[in-house]
């Protein structure tokens, strides 16, 4: 454990590499059976294209309300384009998120995708390059993501590229998010209220101010501190129940800057690592033993997206 960033550090270039390619799967399954979390060095997201899209993302929220707000379209339940100040909530929770956000999802290309899985990316008109720089930067993150599953399917005993084809036009979401500036005394001291991420993996990368904090095995909520070289990867509950708890999926949240920062916004890029919906999400045989009975249903990977998006306010029974 590192303490100085709150969870543990992992260098996916050990993955990359004949000599050391065990060691990393060891320190990567270790740290995601005990935390949940890890923070990845050499992990071949290109700062330059993150530093662009931050610049594209910035600008977008900084639009007129009433210019985002075209692209925010209810019946797309926040899985494409803009959604509104408040319209999330964390599983559990009424109180609404402190934050609105924009997501790119899986572009159709040359395959023939189902268009109610899969519907088209919104193109933002004001901002030419937005969406442009977003799905270079969405390429980007799945094949880092791509490496990281073949590295944690090798630590749960099965074929290094188990995931790959699973995982090939799968469902996953690029999101930007914004935390506007605090103008007035919060309710709460949370932005973002605690809770655990529904897909497989989550790759985090250069939030623009401190704030996420992770709950510990004691209870106690750490918080994360990266370097700027650095991205987090967490477990979500989808590779949770896939290994029948095996894998955690930790409670995270984002709390509030101090007083003196809250006339600043926060930024975060989180991308949701997804499966293709009919992908099924039952428990490996290989978790599942008398000290550690199944856990959870047989479910595919899109009607237990469909759960949670019902469960967070995105989308209606």
């Amino acid at each position: 454990m590192a303490s100085s960033i709150g969870i543990p550090v992992v260098d996916l270039a050990l993955f990359q590499q004949p000599g050391t390619k065990q060691d990393f799967v060891k320190a990567i399954g270790r740290a995601y059976e005990d935390v949940g979390f890890v923070a990845v060095t050499h992990h071949g997201i290109d700062h330059d294209l993150v530093e662009r899209f931050y610049h594209q993302v910035k600008a977008f929220f900084g639009m007129p309300r009433d210019a985002k707000k075209k692209y925010e379209i209810v019946e797309l339940a926040g899985q494409r384009g803009y959604t509104s100040f408040g319209r999330e909530h964390a599983k559990g929770s009424e109180a609404p998120d402190l934050k609105e956000f924009w997501q790119f999802g899986q572009p159709g290309g040359s395959e023939a995708l189902d268009p109610t899985e899969y519907p088209d990316n919104l193109e933002v008109a004001e901002l030419p390059e937005f969406n442009r720089t977003g799905m270079e930067l969405y390429r980007n993150f799945e094949q880092s993501g791509r490496l990281l599953l073949q590295a944690i399917a090798l630590h749960l005993g099965l074929d290094e590229h188990y995931f790959d084809e699973g995982i090939h036009n799968g469902n996953s979401i690029l999101r930007a998010i914004h935390y506007p500036p605090i103008t007035e005394e919060p309710n709460t001291s949370i932005r973002s209220e605690q809770h655990e991420d529904i897909n497989l993996i989550t790759l985090l990368v250069g939030a623009s101010a401190d704030g996420l904090q992770v709950l510990n095995r004691q209870g106690e909520w750490v918080p994360v501190n990266t370097t700027p070289d650095m991205i987090v990867v967490n477990v979500g509950d989808m590779l949770q129940r896939l290994t029948n708890g095996r894998l955690k999926s930790t409670t995270h949240r984002v709390v509030n800057p101090p007083r003196d920062q809250w006339h600043t916004s926060r930024l975060s890029v989180p991308f949701f690592l997804h499966p293709r919906s009919e992908v099924p999400l039952n428990c490996l045989a290989s978790c599942i033993d008398a000290e550690q009975p199944r856990q959870f249903e047989d479910i595919t990977a899109g009607a237990y997206l469909r759960e949670r998006l019902i469960e967070i306010g995105l989308l209606k029974a």
